[in-house]
């Protein structure tokens, strides 16, 4: 029988120990979480072998590798201005914008070496060849055409790179100097043209607003006086009305005393008295007062005497 030291027995003990916390370490080491909106492109043995989607996985050791980390978020490209050359000859810069996101990260990931100077080189090339086709006005002025078209020509490029152009921008665009200069003449023209016709319709609607209020001013004022002119008619009436109310009144209250002809005849008498008070320079007596007038009148020259 064989005897083995004891500091042997702890050497070996030691170095299991240690072998096996880094088998531990080193299994641990391969855990993976995949967060939201990415995913791994994995390798095994330098070979293409799987896309992680978002989740927990576990990434062998020594045999798998994770080639590219991919976020299939929304990306935006703003690329510098570049020098382009319209159809009638002026060169002109003119930088784009372009958003796009991965939709095949293995296509992404194998499809072309660097994607994004890929798209941008692209992107120039594409804008020369289409701002060449038209003019210098039309450049200005269709813009979203020219978006349109290079967002279409970019998704059929980038497809096999397993990317999706969503939309093309053109930020800005910018004509010689001496173009430039003569729009904003043009444009300082046609702005205070538009400045001037506010003034006009201005002017214009103020006065018409000064007319109508003049107008309606005549018209409350025609119809104040229309209105004191029908009240004073009415006043005027209701008061003639009112006297021969009590006129009629009165001789109907005699009528039911039983008046007989010489009261009425004296009532007569004092109507006529009324009369020659005024400023009528003619009065025609009735023969049936005539009578009673000089019997009056001998009647007041006995009451005088006595």
């Amino acid at each position: 029988m064989f005897f083995v030291p004891l500091f042997l027995n702890d050497a070996i003990i030691a170095a299991i120990v240690i072998v096996l916390v880094l088998l531990v370490i080193i299994a641990a080491s391969g855990v993976r979480i995949v967060p939201q909106a990415h995913a791994y492109v994995v390798q095994r043995l330098g070979q293409y072998y799987r896309t992680w989607e978002t989740g927990f996985h576990y990434l062998v050791p020594f045999l798998d590798k994770i080639t590219k980390k991919v976020s299939l978020k929304e990306q935006v490209l703003d690329f510098d201005p570049q020098p382009v050359i319209t159809k009638d000859n002026v060169t002109m810069q003119i930088d784009t914008v372009v958003f796009f996101y991965i939709t095949d990260p293995k296509a992404y990931t194998y499809g072309v070496d660097n994607p994004l100077f890929a798209i941008e080189k692209l992107t120039a090339t594409t804008l020369r060849n289409i701002i060449g086709e038209i003019d210098l006005d039309e450049t200005l002025t269709s813009r979203d055409l020219i978006n349109t078209k290079m967002r279409d020509i970019l998704d059929e490029a980038t497809d096999p790179w397993g990317i999706k152009v969503n939309r093309v921008e053109l930020k800005n665009i910018l004509p010689p100097k001496d173009i430039r200069d003569a729009m904003e003449k043009q444009m300082r023209a046609e702005r205070e043209r538009r400045e001037a016709i506010l003034k006009a319709e201005g002017e214009k609607s103020a006065r018409i607003l000064q007319a109508e209020g003049l107008k309606e001013s005549q018209i409350l004022e025609a119809e104040g006086k229309k209105q004191a002119a029908i009240l004073k008619a009415q006043g005027e009436a209701e008061a003639i009305l009112q006297v021969q109310q009590a006129t009629a009144k009165g001789l109907e209250m005699l009528k039911k005393a039983g008046a007989d002809k010489a009261v009425l005849t004296l009532k007569a008498y004092e109507a006529l008295q009324a009369v020659a008070d005024g400023k009528a320079t003619k009065i025609i007596i009735p023969s049936e007062i005539q009578g009673l007038a000089g019997l009056a009148a001998s009647i007041k020259e006995v009451v005088k005497e006595e």
